[in-house]
């Protein structure tokens, strides 16, 4: 299926929406006299978004597009150009988006890219914007090959995951309650706050995207039970674009350097204190 616009630049043709909603949520809690927004907090979350934008354009440039369309060429092609499959592509596209974001938070090379998303120790709409710029290098792009192989187009491809994160966006908030039957269903700002926090019992939960469902099936939904607390494990304390952008990446090949033991790229990201506590032990 051929589009008749740049699917990679979907989300910059919500920027308008994004920053309305931004603005709307501010005035929100300032009416209220609560601080959740600080300016050095949410311009670094914007160099974050600028930063992704201008990779993730230039990634599908380069070979993203490509790969998709050499694997869509020798694929199955069992697809129609109908409506139930395009259905079945947004279904498909979130549930290959929960093993993705599952993975990314329990492989250390995925982590590296990811954890600058939840570096910030606030939750508001901005923080929807802390993405890194390292996800080309890192592979999130190969987890909608066989979107591809399927035989859905690249373009229909990159359109789907557009929208998955768009959608995505209008959850990370404290100004939306619990949302009844729809927390059972759909990625809410409830579900997803649990999915930010630092507290023990929600670390590593709820990964949807747009369906919560795919946790309830695979055994890591937590409900919002206990006020969250935002950020990571080991705290930043920074606002520096670039060093929340690399940190993780400069700490894993520290550890692999310094051991001399690869599995650091692979194991997930407490791995490394682990294994120091048990040869301290030793």
């Amino acid at each position: 299926m051929e589009l008749g616009f740049d699917p990679g630049l979907v989300l910059l043709a919500l920027a308008p929406v994004f920053l309305g909603c931004v603005a709307w949520e501010a005035w929100y809690w300032h009416k209220r006299g609560i601080a959740k927004y600080t300016l050095v907090d949410t311009l670094s979350n914007a160099g974050l978004a600028l930063l992704h934008q201008g990779a993730d354009l230039l990634a599908n440039l380069l070979f993203i597009k490509t790969a998709y369309t050499w694997v869509h060429a020798h694929g199955l092609q069992l697809l129609p150009n109908s409506w139930w499959s395009l259905l079945l592509a947004f279904l498909l596209q979130d549930f290959l988006y929960y093993f993705f974001h599952r993975a990314s938070h329990r492989v250390r090379w995925l982590w590296a890219s990811h954890v600058a998303h939840h570096s910030s120790e606030r939750l508001n709409l901005s923080t929807a914007f802390r993405q890194s710029l390292t996800y080309p290098l890192s592979g999130m792009w190969v987890f909608w090959l066989p979107m591809a192989w399927l035989g859905y187009s690249p373009d229909l491809v990159i359109l789907v995951v557009g929208l998955n994160l768009a959608y995505q966006f209008f959850v990370h908030t404290e100004a939306i309650g619990r949302l009844g039957w729809l927390e059972q269903v759909f990625n809410t700002p409830s579900n997803h706050r649990v999915h930010h926090a630092r507290n023990p019992q929600y670390i590593d939960r709820n990964y949807a995207g747009v369906l919560v469902i795919w946790d309830r099936l695979f055994g890591s939904y937590v409900a919002e039970d206990e006020a969250p607390r935002y950020g990571i494990v080991r705290q930043i304390q920074s606002h520096n674009p670039l060093r929340l952008t690399f940190h993780e990446w400069a700490d894993m090949f520290r550890d692999a350097w310094r051991t001399r033991d690869p599995r650091h790229f692979w194991k997930p990201p407490e791995w490394a204190e682990s294994r120091a506590t048990q040869q301290r032990r030793d």
